[in-house]
């Protein structure tokens, strides 16, 4: 498993949070997806075999969320 973490701008309520959790977790092979809102970021754990960052931001951005380098 690996983690990474990815800016994510828009973010600001617990709706986003959810939002944004919930399309990764949807992710086959993402196994945990964690928004810290005040840093503007989303932490997640997943198998690098089955899902690439690439995927991961697409999913954020299909939510309405910008993503960071």
């Amino acid at each position: 498993m690996e983690n990474k973490s990815i800016d994510v701008q828009g973010m600001t309520c617990g709706h986003c949070k959810m939002s944004v959790e919930g399309a990764l977790k949807k992710l086959d092979g993402v196994s945990s997806a964690e928004v810290n809102l005040e840093a503007g970021k989303v932490d997640v754990t997943f198998d690098e075999s089955k899902v690439n960052v690439d995927a991961m931001k697409e999913a954020i951005e299909e939510q309405g969320y910008d993503v960071g380098a």
